[in-house]
């Protein structure tokens, strides 16, 4: 190997670059190990872990912060196993007539539609409050 090859190569400590693994899924760009399996200081929780339990109360807000100056809905403090929320958030993205996400446990609505998210939450039966400002 050349001098300038090694020098431009990831430490062995850090992994090999990858960030996707057909055969282990999405990969820690810290350790190297697959996010299920991450114990690094970055990634406490594991990223592939079920999302944090919620107390039980959805919380709905509006965000436009580090977005672009984008406005986002989110809900999080919701309570329950990774495909009913994701089947929730399908739900409420149906609702809202507009795209979305789920990351990480919280919900991510495109726009700004607090009042109908949090409409719809409440007919469904959850406790909802409306958080921030």
């Amino acid at each position: 190997m050349t001098r300038e090859r090694t020098k431009n190569r990831m430490s062995p400590k850090r992994g090999d670059g990858t960030v996707y693994s057909s055969q282990h899924g999405r990969m820690c760009p810290h350790c190297g190990l697959p996010e299920k399996r991450c114990q690094c200081r970055a990634n406490p929780r594991g990223a592939g872990r079920d999302a944090p339990a919620g107390d039980g109360i959805a919380r709905v807000r509006r965000e436009k912060k580090g977005r672009g100056g984008k406005t986002v809905t989110t809900v999080t403090g919701i309570d329950l196993p990774p495909d009913a929320l994701r089947d929730l958030a399908k739900d409420l993205r149906r609702h809202c007539g507009t795209g979305g996400t789920l990351k990480d446990g919280i919900i991510e609505i495109q726009g700004d539609h607090a009042d109908k998210v949090a409409e719809a939450l409440a007919e469904r039966g959850l406790q909802v409050k409306r958080a921030g400002g």
